[in-house]
């Protein structure tokens, strides 16, 4: 994957045309690229892009590296968002705009807010729509979870930070050295960003709205309680990923109880 970086080709190529050879300069960035993937710095910023859905996203440092989990968040928020023909959607915690763009590529009539507490995320956000030429739809706010948002939302997505202080400490040096501190950590149970969304998000939902959030594959229990407390008269559920991990909390409006 390096080497098709540094040759602007892909790693199929590579194979077809295996007597290439590499100019001195080539060679250089090849090598200094490998010496810092042996210091476990992530591959998507060492080659500054990540798929995601069926996106290609600009990536470095400044945000989280989009997880293939967070691709079935995308997919139930669509399928959600179908009930309104011009939704009004918020992605909070946007990170690198993988969620908001995904959704603004395939929602052409909705509005969307993309809101991250990081000035430095939401530039990174910005680059993505720039790509896929849907910035104009997406309104990038800095600000606290739903703070910035103007008014109800019909739907509201969020991919919040969910590991706990323990969790951290025993990641991969790939995630816990290089990944922004801020897209992970979530105090001492991992819940302190997810508690503080369910708490706020009542007013901002419209009727009939619907939420849906990642969460951490332990937190399935602990999550549904909060969620049940914050909008008791709603449908809540955990859903699991193809792996059979809790990872979403739905919360719907429409269908009540």
């Amino acid at each position: 994957m390096l080497l098709a970086h540094v040759l602007s080709c892909t790693p199929t190529d590579l194979f077809v045309h295996p007597e290439r050879t590499l100019s001195a300069a080539q060679e250089a960035e090849f090598k200094a690229l490998i010496a810092r993937r042996a210091n476990h710095e992530p591959v998507a910023y060492l080659t500054g892009h990540r798929a995601f859905f069926d996106l290609d996203l600009f990536v470095d440092a400044r945000v989280l590296i989009p997880r293939p989990e967070t691709e079935l968040l995308v997919e139930h928020a669509l399928e959600l968002a179908q009930r309104r023909s011009q939704p009004r959607i918020v992605d909070v915690g946007t990170g690198s705009g993988a969620i908001a763009v995904s959704l603004a590529v395939h929602l052409p009539q909705a509005a969307i807010w993309a809101v991250d507490l990081s000035a430095e995320a939401l530039a990174v956000a910005q680059v993505n729509a720039r790509r896929y030429r849907v910035e104009e739809r997406i309104t990038f706010a800095q600000g606290e979870l739903l703070s910035p948002v103007p008014g109800p939302v019909d739907l509201i997505v969020a991919n919040l930070p969910y590991v706990s202080e323990a969790e951290f400490a025993e990641l991969p040096p790939d995630v816990r050295c290089y990944e922004p501190r801020l897209a992970l950590l979530a105090g001492v149970d991992g819940l302190a960003a997810i508690r503080a969304l369910l708490n706020q998000a009542p007013p901002y939902l419209a009727p009939g709205g619907a939420l849906v959030g990642e969460i951490g594959a332990g937190q399935g229990k602990a999550v549904l309680a909060l969620a049940r407390q914050a909008f008791p008269q709603a449908r809540v559920q955990v859903l699991r990923d193809y792996t059979h991990l809790d990872r979403i909390i739905l919360i719907d409006l429409e269908t009540g109880i």
